[in-house]
């Protein structure tokens, strides 16, 4: 038996996939405990899950906002410098006393909590990384200036609570990298490194939404899934109401679940339910097709249910997501700031029209289950804690 120390961000797209990976662990008879923001992590991993607190920038602060204007290198220099560098130096200590009071043989760090990592190789602890969105090893190409700045950054961070000697990329161990995603989505992967493994997504059952009315989803005409994830409430008002005027014209045959968690959208009836929040996995197996903003997470899933997507790319890692899936011929890109409801429309004809797209979603999710989830992650990782420690580390 093993113990994995699972160090997550305050952010419930980082946190997901790993849940369904902790819990094949302890299936296995392995210890799982969690370092991470408790009012996020528990919610999630259970009432029971062992949770180590970590201190985080307050997620209400109006400081992290990020204009919607601000895109590319800035956008990223945002992230980087308001976000993640400050939440690496709270998330610091808490990590060292997880370690301290867990012992873990490993420790499985989120790409964006980088105090996983330089804690592990500081206290001699082997480490793998968790990928939660596989556009971390292609949004920073041909961005060189950004990539420096960015080494640069957590060179200095290193120095503060990392192992200065080291000279491993705090974003991705050089033992194990777990990709929840599949070469038929991401393309071939050789340019990424030996010790990437491509698992396909994890997915895991999530809390009860007894509440869902379902009776009101009519068999007779086509279902879309309209969400923006769990961050983009702030800067979404306009294109979910876009999106509603594009189904409204098409209620005939289309309806739309919407997720609005800000709500500002008026449900009128005419083909559209609206909500502030949806039992996901359980709703997409009764979809036809999804409209999203190319969050890792949402478009796995849509995928791994065989659903065309439209999407319209925000910020971050999601217009690489969405180039992703416009190559792999799964879906349709609009434009979030300019989309009008005759594009919106003229996507989601295509998308649930055109044979050629549901194909290749078909596709792609079948790369998805053949690539192992959850269990093929947990024997790479049951590997890596086998592993002599001269060699491991």
């Amino acid at each position: 038996m093993s113990r994995f120390l699972c160090v997550v961000p305050p952010l419930v797209g980082h946190i997901n996939p790993t849940l369904g990976v902790a819990a094949e662990l302890v299936r296995r008879g392995h210890e799982v405990a969690w370092a991470g923001l408790p009012d996020v992590v528990r919610p999630l991993a259970g009432e029971r899950a062992a949770v180590y607190p970590c201190a985080a920038p307050p997620l209400d602060d109006p400081a992290l906002l990020r204009p919607l204007s601000l895109r590319g290198p800035a956008a990223l220099k945002f992230l980087w410098e308001r976000f993640l560098i400050p939440l690496a130096e709270q998330m610091a200590p808490g990590v060292r006393t997880a370690v301290a009071e867990f012992r873990p043989d490993v420790l499985i760090a989120d790409q964006q909590a980088v105090a996983g990592g330089l804690v592990a190789e500081q206290l001699g602890i082997p480490w793998a990384t968790s990928a939660t969105t596989s556009a971390g090893f292609t949004a920073l190409a041909g961005m060189p200036k950004v990539e420096e700045w960015i080494t640069d950054v957590l060179h200095a961070l290193r120095q503060r609570i990392g192992d200065p000697d080291s000279a491993v990329d705090p974003r991705m161990s050089d033992r194990l990298v777990l990709t929840f995603s599949t070469e038929e989505l991401v393309g071939p992967a050789d340019s990424f490194g030996d010790q990437v493994r491509f698992v396909g997504p994890s997915l895991a059952s999530r809390p009860a939404t007894d509440d869902f009315p379902w009776d009101r989803l009519e068999p007779g005409r086509a279902t879309v899934l309209i969400t923006l994830g769990t961050a983009n409430a702030e800067v979404g008002a306009r294109f979910l109401a876009t999106c509603a005027e594009a189904v409204r014209s098409r209620s005939d045959r289309l309806q739309a679940v919407v997720v609005d968690p800000s709500g500002t959208l008026e449900e009128s009836g005419e083909g559209l339910l609206v909500r502030p929040s949806v039992p996901q996995l359980a709703l997409l197996e009764r979809c036809d097709a999804v409209v999203c903003h190319g969050g890792h997470n949402t478009v796995c899933e849509a995928l791994w249910h065989g659903l065309p997507l439209v999407v319209a790319p925000i910020r971050d890692d999601q217009p690489t997501i969405a180039a992703q899936v416009v190559d792999a011929g799964a879906g349709v890109r609009v434009r979030f700031g300019r989309a009008s409801a005759e594009q919106l429309g003229a996507a989601l004809d295509a998308v649930l029209d055109e044979p050629a797209h549901r194909a290749a979603a078909e596709r792609v999710g079948r790369s998805f289950r053949a690539a192992g989830g959850a269990a093929a992650a947990a024997a790479h990782l049951e590997h890596l804690a086998a592993l002599p420690a001269t060699e491991s580390r």
